[in-house]
């Protein structure tokens, strides 16, 4: 089978976008993996499928599919900026504010005058089950009212990681030179931890001011990659509980500049950031 696609990339996260609002379009794993082999395929972080809404009140239902494994995951940050450039440029949609439904999540993604976007990613999670994550036998450090806990790595090596859930899990350690982070080493033990039942997003962050911050992320089942949007946001909001920064953050990734408000617990996290178009093509699959 032939299938359109449209390549995009928020922050130099990059994605294929299908349109299947006209007809179903049921793609197995192995599609969705060729989709985003970078050598047999088009390439992409993931893979972002619109589809018709289920439910009244929202515009559309988005799903996200990792490009290396074709597994289907709950959220991408900067994938939902690319939806509704996507949504916009392709006449689905005349709309500047769009709800979408995920898979656990309603998003409010809204297009700004300079073509930047905004997305409402709903309050954060803390509570350590939900990300899941296993607590039995550690002591977390209480640093403002925040518990950063204890990870034990190979070779006797210990981090301390704030969890966080965006719709999916984040642990984020701070380090004093992003640059130089370990991060091909300990990203991939921190992804893969036993402690996490699914696995999750690790997440380095260098504090360089109140209002600003570099970060790195090793995602889940792909590696590090140029910019993860649910990263920033999760980074931010443990770098406020924790006392680190204030309620706007300029988040600078190796892909580009990602600015996160959140207004403290009880509140939304919002993040703004590019959406680019890279190209359009078919392939068959």
């Amino acid at each position: 089978m032939r299938v359109r696609f449209t390549k995009m990339h928020g922050a130099g996260n990059d994605f294929v976008v299908l349109d299947a609002t006209r007809a179903p379009l049921a793609l197995s794993t192995a599609q969705m993996r060729l989709l985003g082999d970078r050598r047999f395929g088009v390439g992409a972080d993931q893979i972002l499928v619109v589809e018709p809404a289920t439910q009244p009140g929202v515009d559309f239902r988005y799903r996200i599919f990792n490009g290396a494994t074709g597994a289907e995951v709950e959220q991408c940050g900067n994938g939902s900026r690319c939806f509704v450039r996507y949504v916009r440029d392709h006449g689905l949609s005349e709309r500047d504010t769009l709800r979408v439904e995920t898979m656990n999540n309603l998003l409010e993604l809204r297009l700004q005058p300079d073509g930047r976007v905004t997305v409402d990613m709903n309050q954060p999670v803390f509570e350590p089950a939900r990300l899941p994550f296993d607590t039995a036998g550690l002591t977390p450090q209480i640093l403002n009212g925040f518990e950063l806990w204890p990870l034990a790595l190979a070779d006797g090596v210990m981090v301390d990681v704030a969890l966080v859930s965006m719709g999916n899990p984040h642990a984020v350690q701070r380090v004093q030179d992003v640059a130089h982070a370990p991060v091909a080493l300990i990203g991939p033990q921190v992804e893969s931890h036993p402690r996490f039942a699914r696995k999750v997003n690790a997440g380095f962050m260098q504090v360089i001011s109140r209002s600003q911050i570099a970060l790195r992320v090793f995602e889940r089942d792909a590696g590090e990659t140029l910019a993860c949007g649910t990263g920033a946001c999760a980074a931010v909001v443990a770098g406020i509980r924790l006392g680190w920064l204030d309620a706007r953050v300029d988040v600078q990734t190796h892909g580009g500049l990602l600015s996160i408000e959140w207004a403290g617990p009880g509140h939304p996290v919002l993040m703004t950031g590019p959406a680019v178009t890279v190209f359009e093509g078919e392939i068959e699959l």
